[in-house]
């Protein structure tokens, strides 16, 4: 997949407090299909709902990183670990944290990779911190 440069986008997909701060920050867009590249997701929010979002944002030509909030990214585990599996660049995907729920850079994909590229296992006490 190639990468549309200019006014590439930024997607976010995790919980409203996350989502509201980085669309205020001007990262929210609306493009001409009335497609939104956020998701808010709460307890009411399907795993189904958080796959098909993230599959689109992964497949539009805009959208250069997707952030996904750790705790909501947990919920879809399997469809970030197959995408990181394949070796897909673009869009980068983030996991990042929230305010709602502790992070842990042992499930960090990005970190892991980052380790084993150092020649460090995934049993690396830093990462534990």
């Amino acid at each position: 997949m190639t990468l549309e440069a200019d006014g590439a986008l930024v997607g976010v997909i995790g919980d409203e407090d996350t989502v509201t701060g980085f669309v205020l920050a001007g990262v929210g867009d609306v493009d001409e299909r009335r497609r939104r590249n956020f998701l808010v997701v709460d307890d009411d929010t399907t795993e189904a709902a958080i796959r098909e979002k993230f599959n689109e944002l992964v497949a539009r030509g805009d959208v250069a990183v997707v952030l996904v909030s750790q705790h909501v990214a947990d919920r879809v585990r399997p469809l970030l670990d197959a995408r990181a599996a394949s070796g897909a660049t673009v869009p980068a995907v983030l996991e990042i944290p929230s305010k709602d729920a502790p992070y842990d850079a042992t499930r960090d994909a990005v970190l892991s990779r980052a380790q084993r590229a150092l020649g460090r296992g995934d049993e690396d006490e830093e990462l534990r911190g």
